[in-house]
């Protein structure tokens, strides 16, 4: 009974001591297909669906690592060449007991849960061998905060839709002003962080998701993609605010193309 009691108050204490994926158990995937991707395949994207599986197409390993981490683009250093250019086509199933296999996303383009990010981490260090450090520097961020004045936020018309943020047209954020659907500010803030390849982080301290529309008005001069982001924001009541924060950045040490399946 010691033995067993003692056995206990390790693991609880090693599951509250903030150990990192890499050194901690992390979960896995019952089943896992990893190819290289057919010449035919033509849509690109890593997709979730009920039952916990995840499939991904045209993927490099960098861009793996960016899901499995939940870190962007900028943030995955390191690895050799061909870690972004080889692309792999991945199918995954969690085993039926795992809480993973109980998910039941809305929209097939949502994003990993934590278990399932865990997995892809492990998935990646067993199948491609990957070896991995974590970097965490003080750097130049982005804070999103409020503008000061009226928030133009309304409550999401659909609560079940995918969340998006883009220009009017429904694209990519252009000169036109701003657009988004059943966003939260902390997602917000990841998508504007892809855009200006920096990190963004939400400061708003507002809850939930919502809708918002913003067009320029005639007056105001179109300034392109990137640079129309900030007065598109002052739009909706928000801007960003420069200033320096940790800034994380996922190291590939070594990694190996997966054999075959």
């Amino acid at each position: 009974m010691r033995a067993s009691a003692a056995f206990l108050v390790a693991t609880l204490a090693a599951a509250v001591s903030g150990l990192s994926a890499q050194d901690a158990p992390a979960s896995a995937f019952e089943v896992a297909s990893i190819k290289p991707s057919s010449p035919d395949t033509r849509v690109i994207g890593l997709f979730t669906y009920p039952g916990g599986r995840i499939t991904a197409s045209l993927y490099t390993l960098r861009m793996l690592v960016e899901e499995a981490f939940g870190v962007q683009t900028f943030q995955v250093a390191g690895g050799p060449r061909w870690t972004g250019e080889d692309r792999f086509d991945i199918v995954a199933k969690p085993a039926a007991a795992s809480p993973a296999a109980r998910a039941n996303p809305a929209n097939p383009k949502l994003p990993p849960s934590p278990e399932q990010r865990r997995m892809l981490q492990t998935l990646l260090e067993e199948r491609f061998q990957l070896k991995w450090h974590r970097e965490t520097k003080d750097g130049p961020v982005l804070e999103l905060v409020r503008a000061g004045k009226e928030l133009k936020l309304q409550p999401p018309k659909d609560r079940d839709a995918y969340p998006w943020v883009g220009g009017l047209d429904g694209g990519g954020l252009s000169g036109d002003g701003i657009a988004g659907m059943n966003i939260s500010m902390a997602l917000l803030a990841t998508r504007l962080s892809w855009y200006l390849r920096r990190p963004v982080v939400d400061r708003t301290g507002l809850e939930g998701s919502f809708d918002f529309r913003y067009e320029y008005a005639p007056a105001e001069p179109d300034s392109g993609a990137i640079p129309a982001i900030f007065p598109s924001l002052k739009g909706i009541g928000l801007k960003l605010e420069a200033a320096r924060g940790p800034v994380e950045t996922i190291v590939i040490d070594a990694a190996e193309k997966p054999s075959a399946n």
